[in-house]
């Protein structure tokens, strides 16, 4: 093992089968030989080559008839895979008849084949991604709409601030993967497109002035869009969508940070979906340990680092990079597979979460009432000023905590609160957590209703 995502015993928690076989070296070596056949079957359709060679290259463009033991040597000898997959498809058509096969990659230049494949693997991932994507905020929407009412301590600073409501928290992070889910739809449109330009991208290659009639015969053999202008050293398509899985694991991190925080003993508000032994200590049988999150966090925080790689890999000189080219290379593997690995991880704790509605009321006890201090702040401001307001309940609060007395014994005995007039029906209202949940169940609806 030189990755985890290679690993025997890690490979499915920090990667995915799905993903692992897009990123596999016979995966890759499969778009690879998907572009030369698509690269004949156009050349041969526009003349460029003959008909037969392209009949012959098509047919002989497989995974199977290509020898990866091989192949690795030719690519330790020569510093790049794509021309040990030609060499070995060029002999295999030319067994056949001879000649035929030395129209194999006419015209085209190994970044050509790379980035092309590149495209296609990212394309591939992105389906991953997507029905990962889709998948989350489905269940987001049930948590949304089955808590949106159920009260709950809001955090500032990791101190209890004002209720709101657990379905507001979950509709939250529902928009927030929704604007994901945009992204995601925005940056196909730019990254799915084919490279082909030969060896500086001005299609010198391609006589009769058909190059740009190849390039867009090619790219509809591969499902593909047409680039304005070559782009081997113009790397801001690669970049974007590590920028966009950078975006996506910093929210799943950020969502399983709460998790593990509302996970603690002594909140217990939630917990990760139960499975025998999952999380246990090896020497604590108590523990039930936040584990998905913990590996949301850690595959989220390789990913964001990896990403900034790709920003590096930008800087290329020229018309043909030295160098920085193959740090996506290096990079876009692991970040591709550690992106579906904690899209699923996320995926399977929201849609198994264990929500605990009892220990959030609860909690939203524990503070004798000085969580709802801002309600009753802003109803003595009126009468009493609002300043003159915030420094009363300050103090109550702080005698609350000290004497272990609830706040509403407090503001009851207060003169100046006896001052305000406010009945004793409106301080019990005011100090009931339940009654200052603002707009939670609004917005929730405004969410789950799009109406925004």
């Amino acid at each position: 093992m030189t990755s985890v995502c290679d690993s025997v015993i890690f490979g499915n928690i920090f990667s995915t089968k799905e993903s692992a076989a897009i990123w596999s070296d016979t995966g890759r070596t499969s778009y690879y030989v998907a572009f030369e056949a698509a690269l004949a079957v156009s050349q041969g359709k526009l003349g460029i080559i003959p008909q037969k060679a392209a009949d012959q290259i098509s047919k002989q463009c497989k995974i199977e008839n290509i020898d990866l033991e091989e192949l690795r040597k030719q690519t330790e000898q020569i510093g790049y895979p794509v021309l040990g997959v030609v060499k070995q498809i060029v002999k295999r058509v030319n067994q056949i008849e001879d000649g035929l096969g030395e129209y194999t990659h006419w015209g085209a230049t190994t970044q050509d084949i790379t980035d092309t494949a590149t495209v296609l693997q990212l394309r591939d991932t992105l389906v991953l991604v997507s029905a990962s994507l889709e998948k989350i905020v489905a269940d987001l929407r049930l948590a949304s709409e089955k808590y949106k009412s159920t009260p709950m301590p809001a955090r500032s600073n990791l101190q209890q601030a004002v209720p709101m409501t657990f379905g507001f928290k979950m509709a939250r992070l529902l928009a927030t993967f929704e604007r994901h889910q945009t992204r995601l739809a925005e940056v196909r449109s730019r990254l799915l497109v084919v490279e082909f330009g030969g060896a500086a991208g001005t299609l010198a290659t391609i006589a009769d002035g058909k190059g740009l009639e190849c390039q867009e015969e090619l790219a509809k053999q591969l499902g593909l869009g047409v680039p304005e202008i070559a782009w081997h050293t113009e790397r801001d398509r690669i970049a974007e969508v590590g920028g966009l899985f950078a975006l996506i694991a910093g929210t799943c991190a950020k969502f399983a940070f709460d998790i593990k925080l509302l996970m603690q003993t002594e909140v217990g508000e939630v917990s990760e979906p139960y499975y025998a032994h999952r999380g246990s200590s090896s020497t604590m049988p108590q523990k039930r340990n936040p584990i998905s999150s913990a590996y949301i966090t850690a595959m989220s925080s390789t990913i964001r680092q990896l990403s900034a790689a790709l920003y590096d890999a930008m800087v290329e000189d020229h018309e043909r990079s030295t160098g920085p080219w193959e740090i996506e290379w290096i990079v876009l593997p692991q970040i591709c597979t550690l992106m579906h690995a904690t899209l699923k991880q996320t995926s399977d704790v929201i849609a198994g979460i264990e929500v605990h509605p009892e220990a959030m009321k609860r909690n939203l006890d524990i503070s004798k009432g000085a969580i709802v201090s801002e309600a009753v702040m802003m109803g003595l401001g009126p009468t009493l000023g609002r300043q003159f307001a915030h420094d009363l309940v300050y103090d109550l609060c702080r005698k609350a905590v000290v004497d272990d007395v609830p706040l509403l014994d407090l503001l009851r005995k207060d003169t100046k609160v006896q001052e305000s007039g406010l009945t004793d029906e409106v301080l019990t209202g005011l100090c009931d957590p339940g009654n200052y949940l603002g707009l939670s169940v609004e917005m929730v609806d405004r969410v789950l209703e799009k109406n925004y």
